[in-house]
């Protein structure tokens, strides 16, 4: 029997067994990773493309549904795809981290099952391993509400996803090799729009098409690699209404700045002359200004974009300010319906009693004469076998010690780097404040896996317990990726009550590989499928439990 008629066979069964047990409905993909030429900047490179595709397919998907990715991998390295911003409630079995699962070889397939449970909104994936992601291999994600739960806007004409991102012209592997040889990624050599990039003037297919008097949505993720970056549309406002699985009170913005890793969506309605407009991408905050257009045309429009470009924010001090603010204006839509049918604000996060208070802050360092990034003076290094499952089959001790990375930041500064597995230990349901202090010139950005949280707030300077009293505890977002600027602080609420093993890291991915980051593992004490579920069947296993035996399995 072909591969072909045993996935058919095996999804058909599938489907019927969803339909016996009345569960909610599954939507199938199977994709196949491959090399492909791609020219985001007019540079011919090897890219990694989904089924052909640069970017790779969109999953369009609704609150609750099954998804299920076999993954085939026809490469010459292991792979891995996390689905980023995606809870993955109880299963962290999915989360497609080094730290959770075993990479997809060269030659074999997997298949990834979750479901998007109770989340709606603009998500993205991509690859986790190596510098994998510099050449490609990431595409949208996007969550769509229930038609029983009330959407606070009406139907956009059409719902368009914008992969925006910085963009390096050596591939992934000569890129690797500069890290790995303990030098920086250096510059980016320009910005693309899904996978696209042009200057005023070029003669460029449009990338999105408009009718006038319609509205439309424009879900827009920064998938690069180091640079925030600044989105606006030539004579037309944006309207925020919704950031990372979150609506938001509906302001309006001339511009808006996209961080690495960050997805919002606005609506814009075709309220101008019927002719080409510019979507303006641009760089922020970097030494080496980037840009890029793209062409939104109006159907049956008359007449080329005005060369005339909106201008970008400030920059400097003046420009953080200015990038500021904007994140504050930022609120959460306390009446409206997110993914059941409640009000979001019913949550009332600013009520909750802080049980702990992790402060981490990143630096720069030579370990070996070689460049390392860290957290509390631990840079993590990965293990050949993932650290979740090592805790599963109960030999974490030899792999990793938990705690290793303290609450509390060294009071040493010139304090050696520990590079380690690092992992933190976590009390299941815990509600906790994490600090993120960035001491260092750059601007920083996090995401959380398995959990949205609360950013609070962000300020120059150090925290201190005073700075609790300037916190939004009322209508901050829920979201999952948080910016810190240079020389300042973000603060954020979450509470600790998905059970699994989950990534805490640096999305500046250079600063990820070489060990921004760390794992928080957070154990249900009841061993319940309450909690937490069992290790799924087909699970591949690798390093030092691939030959043990199964563990009990939990049962409720």
């Amino acid at each position: 029997m072909g591969r072909g008629m045993i996935l058919a066979v095996g999804l058909l069964l599938c489907g019927l067994l969803a339909i016996v047990q009345g569960e909610d409905p599954y939507l199938f993909f199977e994709w196949k990773v491959t090399y492909g030429t791609i020219a985001p900047l007019g540079v011919s490179q090897q890219g990694i493309l989904i089924n052909g595709q640069f970017p790779g397919p969109r999953i369009n998907c609704t609150s609750n549904n099954n998804i299920v990715v076999n993954v085939f991998n026809e490469l010459d390295e292991p792979f891995l795809l996390t689905w980023y911003g995606i809870q993955q409630r109880k299963n962290s079995w999915q989360d497609g981290t080094l730290g959770t699962m075993c990479p997809i070889m060269p030659g074999t397939n997997m298949t990834y099952h979750f479901q998007v449970k109770d989340q709606i909104g603009s998500f993205f994936y991509y690859p986790t391993t190596a510098l994998h992601k510099a050449s490609g291999g990431f595409g949208p994600l996007q969550i769509l509400s229930r038609d029983l739960i009330p959407v606070p806007f009406d139907t956009p004409a059409d719902d368009y996803s914008v992969l925006i991102g910085d963009w390096y012209n050596k591939g992934h592997k000569s890129l690797k090799k500069l890290l790995d040889s303990g030098r920086s990624l250096g510059r980016a050599d320009g910005i693309h729009i899904n996978g696209k990039s042009a200057k005023v003037g070029d003669n460029a297919e449009p990338l999105f098409t408009m009718e006038a008097g319609k509205t439309y949505r424009y879900r827009i993720c920064n998938v690069g690699m180091k640079n925030s970056l600044n989105f606006r549309m030539q004579g037309h406002g944006l309207k925020l209404v919704e950031v990372e699985g979150s609506h938001t009170i509906q302001n309006l913005y001339d511009s808006l700045d996209v961080h690495v890793g960050q997805c919002l969506s606005v609506l814009v309605t075709a309220n101008q002359e019927p002719k080409d407009y510019y979507m303006v991408v641009s760089s922020r905050f970097a030494k080496k200004p980037l840009s890029t257009v793209g062409i939104v045309r109006y159907v049956n429009g008359k007449g080329p974009a005005s060369p005339e470009l909106p201008p970008p924010p400030p920059e400097t001090a003046v420009g953080i300010a200015w990038s500021v603010n904007q994140f504050r204006s930022f609120r959460w839509n306390l009446t409206a319906s997110a993914a059941r049918p409640n009000p979001q604000g019913s949550y009332h996060y600013g009520q909750i009693n802080i049980t702990r208070t992790i402060k981490l802050v990143n630096s720069a360092s030579r370990v070996d004469g070689k460049l390392r990034y860290s957290l509390n003076g631990v840079s993590h290094v990965d293990s050949p076998t993932p650290l979740k499952l090592a805790e599963y089959f109960g030999v974490q001790d030899k792999l990793f010690n938990y705690d290793l990375v303290k609450d509390e930041p060294p009071s040493d500064d010139k304090a050696s780097v520990i590079m380690a597995p690092s992992v933190l230990n976590a009390t299941f349901r815990n509600f906790v404040e994490i600090i993120f202090e960035n001491h260092e010139k750059s601007i920083q950005s996090y995401h959380l896996d398995g959990y949205s949280f609360f950013a609070v707030a962000i300020e120059p300077g150090r925290w201190t317990p005073e700075k609790r009293k300037n916190y939004n505890l009322i209508d901050t977002v829920s979201r999952t990726t948080v910016h810190v600027y240079p020389g300042s602080w973000a603060a954020i609420l979450t509470t600790f009550d998905n059970a699994g093993m989950w990534n805490l890291r640096s999305e500046m991915w250079e600063r990820f590989y070489l060990g921004q980051q760390l794992y928080i593992s957070v154990l249900s004490p009841e061993h319940s499928l309450r909690d937490e579920y069992n290790l799924p069947d087909d699970t591949q296993l690798c390093g030092i439990v691939k030959d043990l035996p199964k563990p009990p399995p939990y049962n409720m």
